[in-house]
């Protein structure tokens, strides 16, 4: 097949993914989300341990090894089947906790301790280097296939340019699909879903192959059972050791490796999917492996001699003449590489993004915790630059390794490096007494003793490793041989790098775990994760703070983006009964924002931003008490008490702020009374005194025409007074007439600004707008809801009190609502007068400073209400910020107004 259009159909094969990511995520965010939360879909994502180890690999490892590479399969098997209860516990743990990757639960079960963090990220990122080293180098045999045009030629004349551009496609797909959101809840469904689509591909090519080989080229199954009888791979001998050790690491990867945990916990929306893939996994493992046997032997009995064995599934077909068939092979190969690589970036990339770079980012600028800054943005632009850092290494791994034929052999390193992560894994969920000290210490001594005996020997030609250690030891010490430790030889080397990593790792983590003693968010902490099942969403850590709740907002805000900050501050102080305004920073509260924020940037890094603005945390005594590990009555009492506290603190507050609203309301009252008489008794002495002038006969008739004219302006000005106070009443009553009639909301902003424009013209004054999202058509009484609008924009031209002023107007549609948003960059309204600014007894200032009797606010209120939408202040925005809502076709004009706006 010639090799552009081999280039062409992998292009076309691409631009499908794209497609189908694509159109998964627009599905996603208009919420139908059914085929999306399907059972089969998280299924099949859980086919990327399937990579092109297990695609090309396994043959390869069959031709090579026997029956051993079973072990692939059936370490994963044994997890799913007899021990699920493990995955079970650790996807409740990651909704609970709302874990972002593997590193984040470590580091959130040892006191939130982003040291932890930092350490899993590393070993991470090393361990999947050589794995994603693997995947660019079968994608790049498999091209050197077709592009050699014999069956056993295998190399492209440069196959480091092939590589780089795979890497730099792969690097393309997982940027677009997997930063576009932050929050963990939010997932990413577009990326899965096609995942889910290769894993499809590369089962129906494995399959079709083999069905090949078997029928057409074997003579069928009984033919084939005797070519494998006959074969080198029925001489194979099982070693009990080896065997078991490759089953063991097999199972620990399913569990520890950052792609796997990415699809099988991060990824979740339904723990009940589990039960399906207890089962469906298991069945797909088992017909990944159903050919490669019979694969294994038709290729070293038709190849030529000395032919790639990890290449059999694409030569085989080539040989015979099918080339549509090698190309859906290769089509699978290029699957299982390519969903392997873009799992491990997203996930290997949040963990670079949440344990080291944000942290760094919040150590440099502890000064200005409340500062603003894009949070958001940078979390976002660091987990791009990561995954185009972690194809980098793995790409320059490619390259110093010098393309290992043996593609298990490199699978393999990565496995045990993945594994390091287990006794501190387990040992959390299930352990209360673990600490933070021993997991430390495991991983580290763990880590390091992998990388010493079986990753940097792995790419030692190139002088990682001088050769004289890897024969004689460090100083020549010969019992210090990477691939001889304490002088015990003729181990296999990769059983005995798992053995004396994995020994010294569990023996640090449980010798100094017993030897420390974990201190209160630790103890905390494990409570919460051994105990996941018996506990609520999150125990509560925090004692109320110093913070002011618009600061958490502001901090919110450019972590989750200003809507879903502003929703969920709305949504907790409405259950605190403070509906409308900012909530409490109670424990309780700091402790749900907290969990908010761990979706975003992880647990450790939540807790330290939090930590920032309170001033610290602590533990209640509570808290402590449920460490101890009182009965379970005690504890139930103790929460029937504390939520009975609870509910009589809410009622007080709300009493005592209800009275403080009302003693508040009446000395506006008064002062409202005495600024009415004030504004009416004005124009009427200035009235009755012009009028006793006129009378005079020998007045001057310039001198009559001059009173004349300002009887006529008192008298306007008396008559807005009290079209303001009927108005008002009308509005109140819900008795106003409304005409409702078509027009574009640009031109309704647009009337609101110039008529505004009279308001203190001496000063400048800029206006903010985004035009093409003003246009739209809205169904309302027009001059009302331009009332409104002049109302805030004349208010924000009046009261900012910036250097330089400016108005920014803000419109979003919302279904079928429309929000408007006038936000400027004043010091805003203090937070004791938000509470009274839409009271027709309240003024934003001091009689001094303004010149009417305070209804504007109070108007625009019932103006809104008789249009069946709200006008809000929005808190938390650098400025004085107004938001409107309301429908975008207001039907009946007689139909209770809140009734529709709920609709």
């Amino acid at each position: 097949m010639p090799f552009d259009i081999l280039v062409a159909v992998c292009l076309g094969y691409v631009i499908i993914l794209f497609t189908v990511a694509f159109l998964a995520e627009r599905r996603a965010e208009r919420r139908r989300m059914h085929f999306l939360r399907s059972p089969v879909v998280y299924t099949l994502s859980l086919s990327i341990y399937c990579t092109a180890w297990t695609f090309y690999g396994a043959v390869g490892y069959a031709a090579r090894s026997g029956l051993e590479f079973l072990t692939i399969y059936l370490g994963p098997t044994l997890v799913f089947v007899g021990w699920w209860w493990i995955l079970r516990k650790l996807v409740r743990i990651g909704r609970t906790h709302r874990v972002t990757s593997i590193a984040d639960l470590i580091s959130s079960r040892f006191g939130k301790s982003n040291t932890l963090g930092v350490i899993v990220t590393l070993m991470s990122v090393a361990a999947a280097t050589p794995y994603i080293a693997l995947q660019l180098q079968s994608v790049t045999l498999s091209f050197g296939v077709f592009a050699a045009g014999t069956p056993e030629g295998w190399a492209l004349p440069d196959q480091g340019a092939t590589a780089l551009w795979i890497a730099g496609g792969l690097a393309i797909f997982t940027i677009l699909f997997g930063t576009r959101n932050l929050d963990a809840n939010e997932r990413h469904h577009g990326v899965v879903t096609a995942i889910a689509l290769e894993a499809v591909v590369k089962l129906v090519a494995l399959v079709a192959v083999g069905i090949f080989v078997v029928w057409g080229l074997g003579g069928g199954p009984i033919d084939m059972l005797a070519r494998i009888d006959a074969s080198k791979i029925a001489e194979w001998h099982l070693v009990p050791g080896r065997f078991a050790g490759l089953t063991f690491v097999s199972a620990a990867a399913i569990l520890t490796l950052p792609r796997m945990f990415q699809v099988l916990v991060v990824e979740n929306v339904e723990e009940r999917h589990l039960a399906t893939a207890s089962w469906a996994f298991p069945a797909y493992l088992m017909l990944m492996s159903l050919f490669v046997v019979p694969i294994a032997v038709m290729g070293l009995e038709q190849l030529p001699a000395g032919s790639n064995p990890d290449l059999f599934v694409l030569t085989l077909p080539l040989q015979a003449g099918q080339g549509n068939l090698a190309l859906l092979a290769f089509l699978g190969g290029f699957s299982s590489a390519t969903s392997m690589v873009i799992v491990a970036a997203i996930a290997l990339a949040t963990m670079v993004s949440n344990h080291i770079v944000t942290p760094l980012w919040l150590a440099l600028r502890r000064s200005d915790a409340r500062g603003s800054g894009d949070v958001r943005g940078l979390v976002l632009a660091s987990r791009r630059v990561s995954i185009i850092a972690v194809l980098a290494m793995g790409y320059l791994y490619y390259r110093l390794s010098g393309g290992s034929e043996a593609l298990a052999a490199i699978g393999l390193i990565a496995f045990v490096g993945a594994a390091q992560v287990l006794p501190a894994l387990l040992g959390g969920i299930y352990w209360r007494g673990a600490t933070h000290v021993g997991a430390t210490v495991g991983l580290v001594t763990g880590f390091a003793l992998w990388a010493y005996t079986l990753f940097l020997p792995s790419v030692g030609e190139v002088g990682v490793l001088p050769q004289s250690v890897l024969d004689f030891g460090p100083l020549g010490l010969s019992w210090l041989r990477p691939n001889a430790l304490f002088g015990i030889e003729g181990i296999d080397p990769l059983l005995h790098a798992l053995f004396w990593s994995l020994l010294f790792n569990t023996l640090g983590f449980l010798v100094f775990s017993m030897l420390s003693f974990p201190g209160p968010m630790e103890r905390l902490q494990g409570v919460a994760f051994v105990n996941v099942y018996d506990q609520s969403p999150a125990a509560r850590s925090w004692v109320r703070g110093g913070a002011e709740a618009e600061d958490l907002l502001s901090m919110a805000q450019r972590i989750l983006g200003a809507e879903p900050a502003q929703h969920f501050f709305q949504a907790q102080a409405a259950a605190q009964g403070k509906a409308g305004f900012l909530p409490d920073t109670t424990p309780d509260f700091l402790a749900r924002l907290e969990r908010k924020l761990a979706g975003s940037v992880g647990a450790a890094t939540a807790h330290a931003m939090i930590s920032q603005l309170t001033g610290g945390s602590s533990v209640s005594m509570q808290d402590l008490i449920a460490v101890a590990g009182e009965t379970a009555e005690a504890k139930e009492y103790s929460a029937r008490l504390e939520a009975k506290s609870e509910e009589l603190a809410r009622t007080a507050r709300a009493l005592r702020e209800a009275n403080d609203k009302l003693r508040e309301l009446s000395v506006q009252k008064d002062a409202f009374l005495s600024q009415i008489s004030h504004e009416l008794r004005t124009p009427m002495t200035s009235i009755r005194a012009f009028s006793e002038i006129l009378m005079e006969p020998d007045l001057p008739d310039a001198m009559r025409a001059q009173y004349a004219e300002i009887i006529h302006e008192e008298a306007r000005r008396l008559t807005r007074l009290l079209d303001d106070l009927l108005d008002l009443s009308v509005l109140e009553n819900r008795q106003a007439q409304l005409n409702i009639s078509v027009a574009n909301l640009h031109d309704l902003i647009g009337r609101a600004v110039q008529a505004a424009s009279s308001t203190r013209p001496e000063r400048k004054f800029r206006i903010e707008r985004d035009f093409p999202t003003e246009h739209m058509p809205i169904f309302t009484d027009t001059d009302r809801l331009v009332q409104v609008f002049i109302n805030l924009v004349s208010n924000a031209r009046k009261y900012c009190d910036a250097e330089k002023p400016v108005l920014r107007i803000e419109v979003k549609k919302r279904g079928k609502r429309v929000q408007v948003d006038f936000i400027d960059n004043g010091s805003g309204i203090p937070k004791q007068s938000q509470k009274l600014i839409f009271e027709k007894f309240a003024r934003l200032t001091d009689e001094s400073r303004a010149g009417s009797a305070g209804l504007g606010l109070a108007i625009c209120r019932e103006i809104m209400a008789n249009l069946g939408g709200t006008i809000d202040y929005l808190p938390g925005q650098g400025g004085a910020a107004f938001r409107v809502s309301l429908p975008l076709r207001r039907k009946d004009p007689a139909a209770p107004p809140l009734e529709e706006a709920r609709a």
